[in-house]
């Protein structure tokens, strides 16, 4: 079976064409400034990187034009797309609704344009890639994979806010939390490694990169995370506040004349560690600044390690105990010095960190030393895998 891969942003659209058989991605890449005529495409196929200007307006037009890069005689992958036997779409935001993988009908598309006031930049973003593959390729099964699915299992003392309740009733104001598909990928790529059953375990699953979140899973399901109703919530990411005394949000409101929007945009695009640091919105940037002289940048580096620390020691007690801590997503699998930093402030817990096992990015790798009282791993994440195997699975 081949499974294509979509990840539709509002203005660009992620693709990979996988082969199931051998879990081998024959092509993939990303159209970026779709709606623009200065649109172009990154493909990549057999280690060639092809960028392609085309102007895209819509995303119909950018999957048309994504999908003849696949039967290009030039470089070409398939004979015909009639080869292609699903889509696998990554979708964000299925509220208490979905609660897994689904084969996408008019229902999926009616809960995502219901939960779009909680996903705004993405939700409708998955809907015009739905309706486009709809126009593009008619009657191909499509299977949508959802940020928000795996978390449905958290029971409801994790997820309940302590507010009125009936904003939980009326608007479905709770805790939902993100990047499940990454979450759930990297647990069970860990029991393929330990060779060992998810029943029975108790894992924290750090995914860390622009957008960051802490994962406690028990038996193989999330029980907490550090996202909240939206993916502003929990530790701070590089533009991202996270958590946050919320007087802090009406205080700044009525100091500066904020409406809701400006407010939310302060929070999800001008706070996190670049508002700490002074420094570009680069995680890269701020961690070198901060083995130099930007005492600001150190203070941002320290938070961002102090909080993710916090959030395991707090998932301890979620699970009453720790057996692996696994680190994943591009800081997490990259950044050596934030992995250290972060296991040496749970050393009180019996963690103990590798240095040479540890020096090292992007592979997989466990690096705690044989007399860590939990075991510590980075194992690169692969949500298109996993989309891939859930459309596999569901369309058979």
């Amino acid at each position: 079976m081949k499974v294509l891969v979509l990840n539709c942003g509002s203005s660009s659209l992620k693709y990979q064409l996988i082969n199931m058989e051998t879990e081998e991605v024959m092509a993939s890449g990303k159209y970026e400034r779709i709606g623009e005529a200065e649109a172009f495409i990154t493909h990549k196929v057999n280690g060639q990187k092809i960028e392609i200007k085309n102007p895209a307006y819509n995303h119909s037009e950018a999957i048309d034009f994504t999908l003849k890069q696949f039967t290009n005689p030039e470089y070409k992958v398939i004979d015909s797309l009639d080869e292609i036997n699903a889509i696998g779409h990554r979708l964000v935001h299925g509220g208490e609704k979905i609660a897994e993988s689904v084969v996408i009908d008019d229902n999926v598309v009616k809960v995502l344009e219901e939960y779009t006031d909680l996903a705004p930049l993405h939700n409708p973003a998955c809907i015009l890639g739905i309706k486009a593959c709809q126009e593009v390729m008619p009657g191909k099964p499509m299977v949508g994979v959802f940020d928000t699915a795996f978390h449905q299992t958290m029971p409801k003392d994790k997820f309940i806010y302590p507010i009125p309740y009936e904003y939980y009733k009326k608007y479905g104001v709770r805790k939902y939390g993100a990047h499940g598909t990454s979450h759930l990928y990297v647990s069970q790529r860990l029991a393929e490694i330990e060779n060992k059953s998810l029943e029975g375990t108790k894992i924290v699953t750090c995914h860390l990169g622009q957008g960051s979140s802490i994962c406690a899973i028990k038996d193989g399901k999330s029980v907490d995370t550090s996202m909240g109703l939206t993916p502003l919530g929990g530790i701070p990411m590089v533009t991202r506040s996270g958590d946050l005394d919320p007087s802090v949000v009406t205080f700044i409101m009525k100091k500066e004349g904020l409406t809701p929007d400006q407010a939310e945009d302060i929070l999800n695009k001008k706070s996190g560690l670049q508002a700490i640091s002074g420094l570009v919105p680069d995680f890269r940037e701020i961690e070198l600044a901060s083995y130099g002289e930007s005492e600001s940048a150190a203070i941002a580096i320290e938070k961002f390690k102090y909080e993710i620390a916090s959030y395991i020691a707090k998932y301890a007690i979620a699970m009453n105990g720790v057996d692996y801590i696994v680190f994943t997503g591009g800081i997490g699998e990259n950044q050596i010095n934030i992995r250290k930093g972060i296991c040496e402030k749970l050393e009180f817990m019996g963690v103990k960190v590798d240095v040479d096992a540890n020096n090292m990015r992007g592979e997989e790798k466990e690096i705690s030393t044989p007399d860590s009282k939990i075991k510590v791993y980075v194992i690169p994440t692969n949500e298109e895998l996993m989309i891939a195997k859930e459309t596999e699975r569901l369309v058979k």
